[in-house]
C-alpha cells in the first residue's frame, strides 16, 4: 500500500515546494502543465502507477484537475479501483465506500474550481484586449524565425511536413509564407 503524492503547478516557473511538504510519500508525480486538461504526463504515468489499497495524496483539488467533468471522472475511476484519494486542503478523502456527503463536497468543490480558471481567463483576455488596444501587447515571441520556415519550404517541404519537422503549427507555416507573398496553399 504506497502513499503516493501528485504535485501540479501551471507553469515551468513555479514549484511545487509548497505541496505536500509536511506528508511521508513513497513516490511523487509532479506536473508543470495546465489543469485544464488531464493530458499530463505524470498524472497519466501515476494513474499507471497506483494499485489497489494505495493513497494518492493531493494537496488541493484545483491540483488534480480544474474541470469538474475531469475531477469527477478521475476521482470516481479511482475509487471503481480500490484507491483512496486525500485532498489535504479541503480535508476529503475518497474510498470506495458511498459517502453522498463527500460526493456532494467533491461536486461543489470542483465546481468553484472550474469557476475560478473560467474568471481567470477572462480577466487574461480582458487584460490582452486592453494590452492590444493601447499597442502595448505584440503576442509572444516567436519561437522560429520566418526565414527558417520559408528554406524549409523551399527545399521542397509541403506546408505540413515542414510544420511537422519544425515544430510549430501549419498555420505558423502559412503565415510565414503568407508574409513572404506566397498566399499559395
Amino acid at each position: 500500500m504506497a502513499q503516493v503524492g501528485y504535485k501540479r503547478v501551471s507553469s515551468a516557473d513555479q514549484n511545487t515546494a509548497r505541496q505536500l511538504d509536511s506528508v511521508a510519500l513513497d513516490e511523487i508525480f509532479e506536473d508543470q502543465l495546465s489543469g485544464a486538461t488531464t493530458e499530463r504526463p505524470a498524472l497519466q504515468e501515476m494513474l499507471r502507477y497506483v494499485r489497489k489499497g494505495d493513497t494518492i495524496h493531493v494537496h488541493s483539488i484545483d491540483r488534480l484537475a480544474r474541470s469538474l467533468k475531469d475531477l469527477l471522472e478521475l476521482v470516481e475511476d479511482l475509487k471503481s479501483r480500490g484507491v483512496q484519494l486525500h485532498f489535504h486542503k479541503e480535508g476529503l478523502i475518497f474510498t470506495s465506500e458511498k459517502n453522498h456527503t463527500q460526493d456532494l463536497m467533491l461536486s461543489m468543490m470542483g465546481a468553484v474550481a472550474q469557476f475560478e480558471r473560467s474568471m481567470i481567463r477572462e480577466r487574461q483576455a480582458e487584460g490582452i484586449a486592453k494590452a492590444k488596444a493601447s499597442g502595448v501587447y505584440k503576442g509572444r515571441k516567436k519561437s522560429l524565425d520566418d526565414e527558417a520556415i520559408r528554406a524549409a519550404v523551399a527545399g521542397g517541404l509541403s506546408f505540413r511536413k515542414a510544420a511537422e519537422e519544425l515544430g510549430v503549427g501549419l498555420s505558423t507555416v502559412q503565415r510565414a509564407m503568407k508574409g513572404r507573398g506566397n498566399a499559395a496553399m
